[in-house]
């Protein structure tokens, strides 16, 4: 019954009273109308009985994963599997159930035998994380407008949607060992068996590190050793408590802080550092910027209430050479300065505190009583509304660190 629409039912009803009243007035006329009143939602069921089995579809992103507030196009293909029979009055919906879009519709019509039709659309999501695409949702009308036939084809695809980032120039933060070309990075020679130099040829070496001289006086075939680098750390921590934050969607500050946190770490990676990046709670895995990104996409906020957690974890975080510990907070208490001033007195490396304005401060007093503490103790504080404003608190070239704050 649910296949009929109102008119459908209507009709099934007017048709049953008019075969009713017929059979008990005895009037052949009014029970023959009644017959074919009642027939014509019937033979429009069966008209259209299996149609929407003979449907199939695919489904595609591209690209499959995007930056928030950007653009991704879904394609879709809709084919009538049938060598004989067509579909008619076809008309499809697809399902964008975390999406503020309204699910298109397209009126697709007759699907001829093995035709196929293409649609596509596009959106827009505004907030990272992970978004569901589909399934699609057909239904198929006769011409009369008694009977529909739905059914859902398909499944979901997912779409991952990253944190925006903002390039950063590449002295950022200027005022430090960085900007002045200073480097801790060095080659080690080493010594003991694993580090002689030349050593005989491995399966796989580079044959352009064959040392010939070495290989003639051997008599066969010796490379030179690989050089080991002792790269850069950092850490970066991203403070994604719930109850540190303020606002809704995109224009939260947590998705601010985010934001700025990824473009930090790309920013990172960028300079060749080994970098740690942790929340509150956990660390992030990563490796490569897209990992981090994708990791950053899907990293839920938390309910902790004080940061204690996540400044223990960047404590044990190794920072050395050109490295940077940088924090990326909402508001804080004070035993959140607290555990933040020990931090910068554990870590002797170049410590930049970026303060989201638009946080759950109590006041712009406590903001700013935040950021004269965080200076005291040794932390570069920089303030942001967005990630954008990143690029518009670079110090003059080498400014000092302790006491700055823009």
């Amino acid at each position: 019954m649910r296949a009929f629409t109102f008119r459908g039912l209507s009709l099934l009803c007017a048709g049953a009273a008019l075969l009713a009243a017929g059979l008990i007035i005895g009037q052949r006329d009014v029970v023959g109308l009644g017959v074919l009143v009642v027939a014509v939602p019937l033979l429009s069921l069966a008209a259209l009985a299996g149609s929407p089995r003979r449907l199939t579809h695919t489904r595609a992103l591209q690209p499959e994963r995007v930056p928030a507030g950007s653009d991704a196009r879904v394609l879709i293909r809709v084919a009538n599997t049938s060598p004989s029979r067509g579909v008619a009055g076809l008309t499809a919906e697809d399902t964008l159930p975390n999406l503020p879009d309204d699910a298109p519709r397209f009126d697709v019509g007759l699907l001829r035998p093995r035709e196929v039709r293409d649609l596509s659309y596009r959106i827009r999501p505004p907030v990272r994380g992970g978004y569901p695409v589909g399934p699609l949702r057909v239904a198929v009308d006769d011409p009369l407008g008694c009977v529909r036939l739905r059914r859902t084809l398909g499944t979901h695809v997912p779409l991952l949607v990253t944190p925006p980032v903002v390039a950063l120039p590449r002295a950022w933060p200027m005022g430090g060992a960085a900007d002045a070309g200073e480097s801790s990075t060095r080659f080690v020679t080493g010594v003991g068996e694993d580090d002689q130099v030349p050593r005989a040829y491995r399966h796989g070496d580079d044959l352009r590190r064959v040392h010939w001289r070495s290989t003639a006086r051997a008599g066969e075939l010796m490379v030179r050793r690989e050089e080991h680098r002792l790269g850069d750390h950092s850490a970066v921590l991203l403070d994604m408590r719930h109850g540190a934050h303020a606002g809704e969607g995109a224009d939260s500050s947590l998705e601010a802080a985010v934001s700025a946190a990824a473009s930090i770490a790309l920013h990172l990676i960028g300079r060749r550092q080994e970098l740690r990046l942790l929340t509150d709670e956990r660390e992030v895995p990563g490796g490569g910027g897209e990992r981090v990104l994708d990791a950053l996409a899907l990293t839920p906020s938390s309910r902790a209430a004080r940061l204690g957690r996540g400044i223990d974890l960047a404590a044990g975080s190794p920072v050395a050479g050109t490295g940077l510990c940088v924090a990326v907070l909402g508001a804080l208490a004070d035993t959140d300065l607290a555990a933040l001033a020990r931090l910068g007195s554990a870590h002797s490396h170049r410590r930049v505190a970026v303060l989201c304005t638009a946080a759950a401060w109590p006041s712009p007093g406590d903001l700013d009583a935040a950021a004269a503490a965080l200076s005291r103790t040794g932390w570069l504080v920089y303030r942001i509304d967005t990630a954008d404003d990143l690029l518009d608190t670079a110090l003059p070239a080498r400014a000092g660190w302790g006491g700055a704050t823009r």
